[in-house]
């Protein structure tokens, strides 16, 4: 299970995984609307890497290449995105 604290260590490994991948993070920025500065300044905020997370989950191979990059499981980013800022599951019940 992961924590607060390994969460926001998930999302800036995955902050720092998109900035080295020169086919992805234009994709993000662009995404996102964000500049190369503000990527830059988000990077220790919990909000911004939430952002990334959420960004990285939405492809498989994404997740593959990041967790296979970092030594993590595969299922590691979407147990740290629920603990960051907005990543809560929504249960529509």
């Amino acid at each position: 299970m992961v924590g607060r604290d390994e969460a926001e260590l998930i999302g800036l490994q995955a902050a720092a995984w998109l900035a080295a991948n020169d086919e992805l993070l234009p994709v993000f920025l662009g995404a996102t609307g964000a500049s190369a500065e503000d990527f830059r300044s988000g990077l220790s905020d919990p909000g911004f890497q939430g952002a990334v997370l959420d960004f990285l989950l939405m492809d498989d191979a994404w997740v593959r290449s990041f967790c296979d990059e970092a030594g993590l499981a595969y299922d590691l980013p979407f147990q740290a995105r629920q603990h960051l800022p907005g990543g809560g599951e929504v249960h529509w019940t």
